[in-house]
């Protein structure tokens, strides 16, 4: 399936002379292979909305130019492909910012020479770089991340770090600025960089106007961590460990039994059950309840939703057992811990 690009050839001419010049600020974004179709479109959505009034889409305050490293339509992890504008142009200096779009190629370890070598063109001309969603991968890459912490989806945070030990990455926030380099963790929160740069670089007015067409019920910031349930797998080096913990992390809404978990890992339960036990200290039934609570523990500081939802949204048969498994894990109630919280700004 082909669907037409998201850009234009070039920047649009305006059509009010009110608005002639520079936009004040232009992205260009590069596809790789199966990039993730949220990320993209939820920024690219933003420098639409916040380029012009009323949603007409001239690229007026803003400006955006979608490519890849050859020319050709790139495909996005959803199977769609989508054209593009061209290929990486002459001069990336006309760019205030290039965008890497990444998605589930990450694993593949051959960056293309031509996209390598004008990525650091572009940073040897002190052109900003945004690694959205994987497409930090190709910034490491390409070594243009030196001694900066970069942000990456709680997914994939363990392959990063294999890959690049040397690296800083956290899941603990929705985007890191490190000034030349922006990196974020992908999905949703490209929209909020978005918003970050179209404030930083248009004014607050057209990041509000694009938080009203989206329907979006503010600008969150940077620090807002992750909604990531995870346990830090550094260092345990039996497989069948690893593989059952991701699976459990995959599924923190809807608990597997011991047996499927057993059996995703492809060993018996007695046998997993050791191999929990000797690597992380505790049985894989109770590491799944520790990640549900602590999904638990965050819904109840940044979600709305009621406490029967939320038990219900972390696995939970009803509120009165969440109930008693928050307060024996928190020594509070859930209604208790949602009266004294602090909601983030």
């Amino acid at each position: 399936m082909m669907i037409a690009s998201a850009g234009t050839t070039g920047f649009a001419p305006r059509e009010d002379a009110h608005f002639e010049g520079k936009p004040e600020l232009s992205i260009g974004l590069i596809l790789l292979d199966q990039f993730t179709l949220a990320a993209f479109s939820g920024l690219v959505d933003v420098l639409r909305l916040a380029g012009d009034h009323g949603g007409r889409s001239r690229q007026i305050h803003t400006a955006w130019r979608v490519m890849s490293w050859d020319g050709k339509p790139r495909r996005c992890s959803a199977g769609i492909a989508l054209d593009v504008d061209g290929a990486l142009p002459a001069d990336p200096e006309r760019f205030d910012y290039i965008a890497i779009c990444g998605g589930n190629d990450y694993p593949n370890i051959h960056l293309p020479p031509v996209l390598a070598e004008w990525l650091k063109l572009a940073a040897a001309r002190r052109v900003r770089m945004l690694g959205i969603c994987t497409g930090t991968f190709a910034l490491a890459q390409a070594e243009l991340l030196g001694s900066r912490s970069v942000c990456v989806h709680w997914n994939v945070l363990d392959a990063f770090r294999a890959r690049f030990p040397r690296t800083p990455a956290v899941v603990d926030r929705l985007f890191i600025d490190e000034g030349d380099l922006i990196t974020c963790a992908g999905s949703t929160a490209a929209i909020d960089l978005g918003l970050y740069l179209i404030d930083r670089h248009c004014g607050r007015d057209k990041a509000q106007q694009a938080v009203r067409h989206m329907m979006l019920q503010g600008i969150r910031p940077a620090r807002v961590p992750q909604a990531h349930f995870y346990n830090d797998l550094t260092g345990i080096e039996d497989m069948r460990v690893r593989q059952a913990a991701h699976y459990i992390e995959q599924r923190v809404d809807n608990p597997p039994s011991l047996d499927a978990i057993a059996r995703y890992v492809g060993v018996g339960r007695r046998q997993l059950e050791r191999a929990f036990k000797q690597a992380m200290g505790v049985t894989p039934m109770a590491f799944q309840r520790d990640m549900r609570l602590a999904y638990a523990h965050w819904m109840l500081h940044h979600s709305a939703a009621n406490i029967t939802q939320i038990a219900l949204d972390c696995g939970f048969s009803d509120g009165a057992h969440f109930s008693r498994e928050f307060r024996t894990r928190y020594g509070l109630s859930p209604r208790q811990f949602q009266r004294n919280r602090t909601v983030p700004a």
